[in-house]
């Protein structure tokens, strides 16, 4: 029975080899067109989807929070024991650098010299971190995000850098909840008030950027910070981490909670940080992206399923004649699935050097631009391969069920052509 099965493959593909090879060089370059269009679909359409928001994912690690950050618990004012974990974390191999913070929530005022009795305060309310401008520049490059006006120096006093969305020129809507500064640039003096301290700044920068921790904040150095909001004891508010290139982030966070430094706050990788419907947002326009892909495949597979039955109506004659001088139904049938294989491997061959010589690359030297993110095209190798997957056996179905509806005729009614 084995024997039989073998000699059937190797018949099957000699016949299939044959006819390709004798094929019209346009038809086959139509039917590898349409597989590689198939494969773009249920690659690239999902993997746009899911880009838009892993865009902002990936923007948020880089710009804000790092590869791992601490944070204060939720009972806390502070992270506790902060000076000892600073020196555990500078310690670990696994870090390049760290970023530690300083945060208070704090009331923006502007026009406060021109403003007469009867006007209403000029005021928002927003969170002011305060950094040392180097380190935080060296994790998340901070500097970059400053395109109007200059970064903060390290001695800078009474001057901070300002999220655009703090100021009204900005703001991309115009909603009286959406509280914004007005007549304010870089130059310009601001109050700042925290709790009972009130000081006068200047607007050193802005920053403009699609993380909305950037555009809606204020950052100052955090060497003056610390005295307006009577902080001397060293502990921060947050911690920014950098890893060395190839490190998982992961580890690190696992091994600051094995030396117990979930005592004292909490350590998340930049995925632990994400926000929930951030992650059912990712999920759903995956199950998105599938649905419209599965789209494609389908058309695709009509595609083939015309193209073998009308290549097989054509040689009803000729498999006939083959059937009458011994070649077995099942021989003649696998001949249709290699070549339908032929197809869809050789068009996901071409599709995969597109999405990965050039697609990927490409897009992420040039990420598309949403309004809420910079856009990239996510296309995991494991996923692409399942999908190449889909796309083989889909096609081996619908290149088999027309052969076996015309092989499986009478013999005599094939050579004849008869009905």
């Amino acid at each position: 029975m084995f024997s039989k099965y073998a000699l059937n493959t190797r018949i099957g593909f000699f016949l299939a080899v044959r006819h390709l090879r004798r094929a019209s060089i346009w038809t086959t370059g139509l039917i590898v067109f349409v597989m590689v269009l198939t494969f773009l679909n249920l690659v690239v359409v999902s993997g746009i989807l899911v880009g838009l928001i892993q865009g902002a994912v990936d923007q948020v690690r880089y710009e804000f929070t790092g590869d791992v950050i601490i944070s204060a618990l939720d009972d806390k004012k502070y992270i506790e024991n902060s000076p000892n974990l600073i020196t555990l974390i500078r310690s670990l191999p696994e870090v390049e650098a760290i970023s530690p913070r300083y945060s208070e929530g704090a009331t923006l005022e502007a026009n406060y010299k021109t403003r007469k009795e009867t006007d209403k305060p000029n005021t928002t309310g927003t969170q002011i971190f305060g950094i040392d401008p180097r380190n935080e520049d060296i994790v998340t490059g901070l500097s970059k995000s400053v395109t109007e006006g200059a970064y903060l120096a390290p001695g800078d006093y009474d001057q901070v850098i300002v999220g655009q969305f703090l100021l009204s020129q900005y703001v991309p809507v115009d909603d009286p909840n959406f509280a914004a500064l007005d007549n304010v640039e870089v130059g310009s003096k601001i109050r700042i008030t925290i709790g009972e301290v009130t000081r006068e700044v200047t607007v050193k920068g802005i920053i403009k950027s699609k993380v909305d921790a950037l555009t809606r904040n204020v950052f100052m150095a955090d060497s003056q910070f610390r005295s307006m909001i009577g902080r001397t004891d060293g502990n921060v508010d947050q911690i920014a981490m950098l890893l060395k290139e190839g490190v998982d982030p992961a580890l690190v966070r696992d091994k600051l909670k094995l030396s117990g430094a979930d005592q004292f706050a909490k350590v998340q990788t930049f995925e632990d940080a994400q926000p929930k419907f951030l992650k059912d947002i990712i999920d759903t326009f995956s199950m998105l992206g599938t649905a419209f892909s599965s789209i494609g495949l389908v058309v695709a597979s009509i595609t083939i399923f015309i193209v073998v039955f009308i290549n097989a109506i054509t040689r009803r004659k000729y498999i006939g004649i083959m059937k009458g001088i011994g070649i077995e139904g099942g021989a003649i049938e696998l001949s249709y699935v290699f070549q339908s294989i032929f197809y869809a491997l050789l068009g996901s061959v071409i599709g995969l050097v597109l999405v990965y010589g050039f697609l990927v690359p490409f897009v992420a030297s040039h990420p598309i631009n949403f309004p809420f993110s910079d856009g990239i095209l996510v296309a995991p190798l494991d996923l692409t391969f399942f999908r190449v997957g889909l796309l083989v056996t889909a096609t081996i179905i619908a290149g088999y069920i027309p052969a076996w509806m015309i092989i499986r005729k009478n013999t005599l009614d094939s050579i004849l052509g008869r009905n």
